[in-house]
C-alpha cells in the first residue's frame, strides 16, 4: 500500500494529527451485488489495486493464487482479493460475504462483496443490512437478469437509499453508448417498482480499469464520475434519523454508589443535557444530567455515538428498555407486521414461537399469520407454502408476517429507523439466528388473523350437492330461478314495487319471495351499521341468501338501496350473471324526501333526521348513491305507477325466459 507525498509529510510532522484526521473521516458502508459473473469481486480488486490500497504481501498472495485459480490468463486475477475461501476459488464464485476496509483522503469505506447465486440470498441480505449504498453490477452483454432484480429488491427491502448501477464489461460490447442507454432505461423502468430514490449509472470495465478509479478514454461519451469519485462524494449524512431520539439501553453501569449510568448507542435523534426523557415501556420520566464518554462529558450527542447517560432521578431501568423523548415516542404494542428474509434450512412455520431481538430488546413472539411470500425474481406476491400442514417459509424466501409478542415491544417502522425497526429471528431451542425482519409502517390487526385463518379453513371445504337438480326444480315449478335486484334511493319505491311484483308473480304460479333491506337489517344484519364497509357486508349477506333461494328454484326479489356499484357487481358475481336482473328505480332526492315527509309529517322521517345530523351516513344526503350505468331496466317512479312498473318487470322476465307469458 502506497502513501502519497502529501500524507508522508503530514505523518512526519504530526503523526497524531494525521491519525485524528483519518479517525474522524466519514464512513461509507456499501455492498456489491448482482448476477453471477457480473464482475463484483473483480471491481473491488480493481478499485483497491488502482487506488494502491493493497498491501504488498496481499498482492503477492493474490498473484500466486492467480496461477492456480485465476480466470484471466497470465494477468493477476483481482477477483481473488475478495474470494478468499478455498471453495470460492475452486468454484470461481462468491459464497460468503467478504468484507474489506480501505480509506482515501476523503472517506473511509467498508465493502461487503455479496454472492450472486440464489441459494446465497441470505448471505446477500446479511451484507446489505448495514449498508448505506448498493453497487449493482450488470454485465453489458446480458443486461438485467433475475439475480439483478432479486438483489435490487432485497437492497430496497433493507432500506438502502442509494444505488449505483455499474454496467460492467463495456469492453465486450465495443464501448457502445447505445447498449449502455438501453440497459439504463430498462433498469430505470424496473426501479420505479422499488422504494429506491437515488439511482446512478456508470459504464465501466472492471477488468481493464475503465471508469473504476480513473476516467475512461474509451468512452468519451460518458461525462460522469468514476466509481471511486462517486463513492467519495455521494451524500449519506442526511440518511440518518436526527429527529426521533432513540436510545436502546445496552448496559447499566454502577461503579460506585454515587454513579448510575445507562450505556448504549444512540439509534436516532439528538439529546442534550437537561432534555426531558421518557423510559419505555414503563413510561417514567426524568431529565438528562450528564452525557459521559471515554474522552469526557458532552453537551449533546447524536447517532451513531456510543455514550453513557445519567439522569436526574433514580429510575428502574434495565437492558432492553429504550430512552426516548416524551413528545416523540415509538409504538409500544404486542403485535406488528414485518417483511422477513428466512435464513435457515428449517422452514419458518406459522403458529410457532420464536425469539425476536430488536436492538437490545429480546421478546418471545408467535409467527401468528403469514400473509404471503414475495417472489424476489418477479416481485409478485404468491401463496405461502404448506409446512407440516401450516403456511411457512423456506430457506432464502421472503414473506410478510404478523408477529404477536408475549409482552409489549417498542419499535418504529424500519423505513424510519433501521435499529428500532429491524430485528433478527432466533430459534428458541437451538439459539440459532434463523431470519431477519423489517417492521412495516402498518398497524397490525390481530382480528385479521382469525379472519384469514377462517378463510383458509373454508377453502378446504367443498359444497355439498343434492340429487334434485336445477332442471328438475324448473320442471316442477314451471319457471327458471332468478333474482330481481331493485336498487334506488330510500323512498324511490323499492319495497312497494317488490311486494306488488311478488303478488303478481304468485298469481302467475311462480314460487317467489321478497328479500327486503329493512327486514334483513332487523334480523340477519342487525349487527351491522351503515358505514361503507358495513353496507358492503350487508349486501354480501343478502346476495348469498338470494343465491340460496335461486338454488331452491325460486324467483327472488331483492329490495336494497345498495348505493355502491362495486357492491352490486359483487352481488351479480355471487348470484350469477345469467340469474341477476338489475332494475334501477329512478327518483330524485327531492321527490324521495317529499314522499318521506308525507309519511312522517311531524318531521320524524329519515330524510329529516339526516338533514338534522341525527342519522349518519344516509344515502342521498350524507352518503353517496352511485347510479347504475347499464341496468337491465330503468323505471322512473316519479312518472310510472306501481302497477305499470310491475308489468314492465314481468315483461322483461318473460322476454328472458324466466317465467311464461
Amino acid at each position: 500500500m502506497e502513501i502519497n507525498e502529501r500524507d508522508r509529510e503530514f505523518i512526519s510532522t504530526d503523526i497524531l494529527g494525521y491519525l485524528k484526521q483519518h479517525e474522524e473521516k466519514d464512513l461509507l458502508r456499501f455492498i456489491t451485488c448482482g448476477s453471477v459473473d457480473d464482475g463484483k469481486s473483480t471491481l473491488i480488486g480493481r478499485l483497491l489495486f488502482d487506488s494502491k490500497l493493497i498491501y504488498e504481501d496481499q498482492l503477492a498472495a493474490v498473484q500466486a493464487a492467480s496461477t492456480r485459480h485465476g480466470t484471466v490468463g497470465d494477468q493477476t486475477d483481482l477477483a481473488l482479493v475478495t474470494d478468499g475461501l478455498r471453495a470460492e476459488r475452486e468454484q470461481g464464485i462468491t459464497i460468503d460475504v467478504a468484507y474489506r476496509f480501505f480509506s482515501t483522503n476523503s472517506r473511509k469505506f467498508i465493502i461487503a462483496d455479496t454472492p450472486g447465486h440464489e441459494q446465497y440470498t441470505r448471505n446477500m441480505a446479511t451484507g446489505a443490512s448495514t449498508a448505506d449504498l448498493a453497487v449493482i453490477l450488470i454485465d453489458a452483454r446480458h443486461g438485467i437478469l433475475p439475480q439483478t432484480k432479486r438483489h435490487s429488491f432485497i437492497a430496497s427491502l433493507l432500506g438502502i437509499k442509494h444505488v449505483l448501477v455499474a454496467i460492467n464489461k463495456m469492453d465486450l460490447v465495443d464501448w457502445g453508448e447505445e447498449r449502455y442507454e438501453e440497459i439504463r432505461k430498462e433498469y430505470t423502468d424496473f426501479a420505479t417498482r422499488l422504494e429506491v430514490t437515488d439511482v446512478h449509472f456508470i459504464p465501466l470495465s472492471a477488468l481493464l480499469g475503465d471508469n473504476v478509479v480513473h476516467r475512461s478514454e474509451n468512452m468519451p461519451w460518458y461525462e460522469g464520475p468514476s466509481v471511486l469519485h462517486f463513492l467519495e462524494s455521494v451524500h449519506i449524512a442526511s440518511d440518518r434519523n436526527f429527529i426521533d431520539f432513540r436510545f436502546p439501553v445496552q448496559h447499566v453501569v454502577r461503579p460506585h454508589l454515587n454513579f448510575r449510568g445507562y450505556q448504549g448507542t444512540i439509534a436516532g435523534g439528538v439529546v442534550k443535557i437537561g432534555d426531558e426523557v421518557m423510559v419505555l415501556p414503563s413510561g417514567k420520566r426524568s431529565n438528562i444530567e450528564r452525557i459521559v464518554t471515554f474522552d469526557g462529558d458532552l453537551t449533546h450527542a447524536f447517532p451513531p455515538q456510543a455514550v453513557t447517560l445519567t439522569l436526574t432521578d433514580e429510575i428502574d431501568i434495565s437492558r432492553g428498555d429504550i430512552i426516548v423523548k416524551p413528545n416523540n415516542t415509538p409504538r409500544v404494542e404486542k403485535a406488528f407486521e414485518a417483511m422477513v428474509v428466512w435464513m435457515h434450512d428449517t422452514p419458518l412455520r406459522e403458529g410457532r414461537d420464536y425469539l425476536l431481538k430488536s436492538g437490545t430488546q429480546l421478546v418471545t413472539a408467535e409467527a401468528s399469520l403469514l400473509r404471503y411470500r414475495f417472489d424476489v425474481n418477479t416481485l409478485h406476491k404468491t401463496e405461502p407454502i404448506d409446512v407440516d400442514g401450516r403456511p411457512g417459509l423456506q430457506l432464502n424466501e421472503v414473506g410478510r408476517l404478523m408477529f404477536e409478542t408475549t409482552r409489549p415491544m417498542a419499535f418504529d417502522p424500519y423505513a424510519r429507523n433501521k435499529t428500532t425497526g429491524g430485528f433478527i429471528v432466533i430459534d428458541k431451542l437451538s439459539n440459532v439466528t434463523v431470519g431477519a425482519g423489517m417492521i412495516l409502517d402498518r398497524k397490525a390487526d390481530a382480528s385479521q388473523r382469525s379472519r384469514e385463518e377462517q378463510a383458509r379453513r373454508l377453502a378446504l371445504l367443498q359444497a355439498s350437492t343434492g340429487k334434485v337438480t336445477a332442471e328438475m326444480r324448473a320442471e316442477r315449478f314451471g319457471h327458471q330461478p332468478a333474482t330481481v335486484w331493485l336498487t334506488g334511493l330510500p323512498r324511490a319505491g323499492k319495497s312497494t314495487v317488490a311486494h306488488a311484483l311478488e303478488q303478481r308473480l304468485w298469481d302467475k304460479g311462480v314460487a317467489t319471495h321478497v328479500l327486503d333491506g329493512v327486514n334483513l337489517r332487523l334480523a340477519l344484519s342487525k349487527d351491522l351499521g351503515f358505514t361503507a364497509d358495513e353496507r358492503s357486508e350487508a349486501g354480501r349477506r343478502a346476495s348469498e341468501v338470494a343465491r340460496l333461494f335461486n338454488g331452491a328454484g325460486m324467483v327472488t326479489i331483492a329490495a336494497f338501496a345498495s348505493p355502491y356499484a362495486a357492491d352490486r357487481d359483487a352481488a351479480r358475481q355471487t348470484i350469477g350473471d345469467d340469474r341477476f336482473v338489475e332494475v334501477f328505480l329512478d327518483a330524485s332526492v327531492e321527490v324521495c324526501e317529499a314522499r318521506d315527509a308525507e309519511l312522517f309529517p311531524e318531521g320524524d322521517g329519515l330524510y329529516a333526521k339526516a338533514r338534522r345530523g341525527e342519522v349518519k351516513s344516509f344515502t342521498g344526503v350524507s352518503a353517496p348513491y352511485e347510479r347504475p350505468e347499464s341496468p337491465a331496466l330503468t323505471i322512473n317512479t316519479e312518472a310510472t305507477s306501481v302497477d305499470a312498473a310491475v308489468e314492465t318487470i314481468v315483461a322483461l322476465l318473460v322476454e328472458r325466459g324466466v317465467v311464461g307469458g
